[in-house]
């Protein structure tokens, strides 16, 4: 085979985004920090079926409509850095591969260039060791093949098994990936999705139908989480397994390609991964006992999970209904409101999770308050949708996490009847910060320059506990310990979540000196007693520092704690 048509692309694409919304758990898993929202499998793969929603209903497929699709629907659902880096990957690849009838090595070698030319400019400060990395990769690689075959099937067979070695070095080029043991995941997205590509290509799959992604989270809140609604028909396998096996044997690739095989022969969505003495294995099957029995072989078995596929696809199928019910009738309610309100010179947009933190910024003047933060990235479009319900022309927007400013950009960069304006908040405290230096009689530059430059007098650190055992910055973290997480990474490691708040604030204090107040925002689990019991054990050790407590109510993070 020398070329693809559009309707094999069409087919690849489908059947990659399937692939990558089969293992975003898994990706998710990688994150670096032990926290209990990783959440890059879920970005890339909203992402991905964003796109994959729009190229599915393409009858008569086409290298331009696809490309429009691609690159609409992805741009438009990008989440998170993964997911926005992805999206420019596949606006780059896209561009490139519009105008033409078919697509040969050759034009794959160009296409990967401009894909990964794309997503390089769209970071402000590219970092090696990430899916950056691996997308480099992937074009040296295709470059050189193109230059010595003609043969599509096997130059993508080869691309793929490069860029799991690209992968694999990951840990080398990011020393905190090496100390957590782990590749870069949205690397790992990356390959996955290419996996896909691959099995469509060489007729391994089949099935390329794209069912809409369920979103899982509150009723009335304006932005989709994990999870994709799958028919109990398509469901052939109905145990979702995974396991590691901490090897007492030796596992090298002959025994890895015999353990698939076997794996194959009892399910599918197989991902078995090697590093150095455990092996990280998933598998679809309705037989989750034979691939234990068949593990213990080669060693002992830990982390066992077993999910009944089944049965998650009812209980989601009936919160669905319910969730689009609610959407609706917000939609409704918001557009009403947005046609009556007075036009004003700015407008505010804001992303947190917790009712007490969405009412401290709109008692700040913000206007939209986007229901989100950490796994609960908010897409492109959904930034774009909240800008529409305000009745300005120029809008800041405050993203509040590190993981969801590229997403803001981006929207700030495709807006077409008003000027939105980001302000690189990374966290909560930070987002509130920006807008107590808001000034009406400034102009939009003005408070620009002003919103940004006070973001420095503020630190901030983020209480929450450990979903596995690991290593960071030098500190040991067992499954279950708190942690406390500060602006420039860990800072402390407990068993207790006071004493933990109380090492954090210490390390952070320690760092400036002229503080003079600490904030304390407790979140959903922790009580108004629990709190002000925390703040006087903090105004006891710290007697200069003036202590505020106010309710938060986000997921997760015990505390959000700022020092100024």
């Amino acid at each position: 085979m020398n070329t693809i048509d559009a309707a094999l692309v069409q087919k690849m694409f489908l059947a990659g985004a399937k692939n990558l919304e089969s293992n975003k758990e898994w990706i998710n898993d990688l994150n670096v920090f032990p926290v209990p929202d990783g959440d890059t499998g879920t970005n890339m793969t909203m992402t991905i079926m964003s796109a994959a929603k729009e190229v599915s209903s393409i009858v008569n497929p086409t290298m331009e409509n696809l490309a429009k699709a691609i690159s609409s629907g992805s741009l438009r659902g990008a989440r998170g850095n993964s997911g926005v880096i992805l999206s420019q990957l596949l606006r780059g690849f896209s561009k490139e591969m519009s105008s033409l009838k078919e697509i040969s090595v050759e034009n794959l070698a160009s296409a990967t260039q401009r894909a990964t030319e794309t997503a390089y400019k769209a970071v402000m400060k590219p970092k090696e060791g990430t899916i950056l990395t691996v997308a480099k990769g992937i074009s040296d690689k295709t470059a050189e093949i193109a230059a010595e075959s003609d043969d599509i099937e096997s130059a993508l067979l080869t691309i793929i098994e490069h860029a799991e070695y690209v992968l694999s070095k990951t840990p080398d080029m990011l020393p905190v990936l090496k100390e957590a043991g782990v590749v870069d995941s949205g690397g790992q997205g990356l390959v996955v999705f290419l996996r896909g590509m691959y099995d469509a290509l060489t007729g391994k799959v089949t099935n390329f139908e794209i069912t809409e992604p369920n979103p899982e989270f509150k009723a009335g809140s304006s932005m989709p989480g994990k999870g994709a609604a799958v028919e109990n028909a398509d469901i052939k396998f109905g145990y979702c397994t995974e396991f590691i096996i901490m090897l007492e044997k030796e596992f090298n690739e002959d025994t890895e390609v015999k353990f698939k095989e076997f794996l194959s022969s009892i399910g599918d969505s197989i991902v078995c991964v090697a590093l150095d003495d455990i092996v990280k294995v998933h598998v679809h099957t309705n037989h989750p006992g034979q691939a234990f029995e068949k593990a213990l072989e080669y060693g002992q078995l830990t982390k066992m999970k077993v999910d009944n596929m089944r049965e998650e696809h009812n209980q989601k199928v009936v919160a669905q209904s319910e969730m689009q019910a609610a959407i609706a009738k917000e939609a409704q309610e918001k557009n009403s409101k947005s046609v009556n309100t007075p036009k004003k010179d700015y407008g505010f947009i804001t992303i947190v999770a917790g009712s007490g933190l969405s009412e401290i910024f709109k008692s700040l003047g913000v206007d939209q308050v986007i229901e989100g933060g950490q796994t609960m990235n908010p897409s492109t479009e959904d930034i774009l949708n909240a800008a529409d319900n305000i009745n300005a022309d120029t809008i800041f927007v405050l993203p509040n996490n590190s993981n969801i400013i590229l997403a803001a950009n981006q929207a700030a960069s495709i807006v077409d009847n008003k000027k939105i304006i980001v302000i690189p908040t990374k966290t909560v405290p930070q987002g509130i910060t920006a807008m107590i230096n808001f000034e009406e009689s400034r102009s939009a530059q003005e408070n620009e320059v002003t919103m940004t430059e006070s973001l420095a007098g503020v630190s901030t650190g983020q209480v929450t506990y450990a979903v596995r055992d690991t290593s960071i910055d030098g500190k040991t973290i067992c499954n279950g310990d708190i942690m406390g997480i500060g602006d420039k990474g860990l800072l402390a490691v407990g068993k207790e979540i006071d004493d933990t708040v109380l090492e954090m604030l210490e390390a952070m204090l320690s760092e400036n000196d002229d503080a003079e107040l600490v904030s304390l925002y407790y979140g959903e689990e922790i009580s108004e007693e629990q709190a002000d019991s925390l703040a006087a054990l903090i105004e006891g050790r710290f007697p200069d520092i003036d202590v505020e407590v106010q309710m938060g109510g986000q997921p997760v993070y015990y505390y959000l704690v700022s020092v100024e």
